[in-house]
């Protein structure tokens, strides 16, 4: 693997490696939802969902779009949205440590 791409690598990894920003992909991974929605899955205040939401857009892990008054966050790379499938198959069934 080339270093650029495993530095690359490294950075997503530690842009969602927070519980979070992890919760945060596994709720995005279905349909986008807006920062209200997404506080009441993850309960936790507005201000500290924002500051998750920027780190990831910062990241390109999500994109949003704007509709009147709401913005709908969502996963960008559906790369991102396989991993966190793969993720949420290996340590999120039942029967698993």
């Amino acid at each position: 693997m080339q270093y650029q791409k495993v530095e690359n690598l490294s950075s997503l990894l530690k842009s969602i490696s927070h519980p979070i920003r992890l919760k945060i992909l596994c709720l995005l991974q279905e349909k986008e939802l807006t920062v209200g929605e997404i506080r009441d899955e993850v309960a936790t205040t507005h201000a500290n969902i924002s500051q998750h939401l920027t780190i990831l857009r910062n990241q390109g892990v999500i994109d949003f779009r704007k509709d009147a008054n709401f913005i709908y966050n969502r996963i960008a790379d559906e790369r991102v949205t396989e991993m966190m499938k793969t993720l949420r198959s290996l340590f999120c069934q039942p029967g698993t440590k």
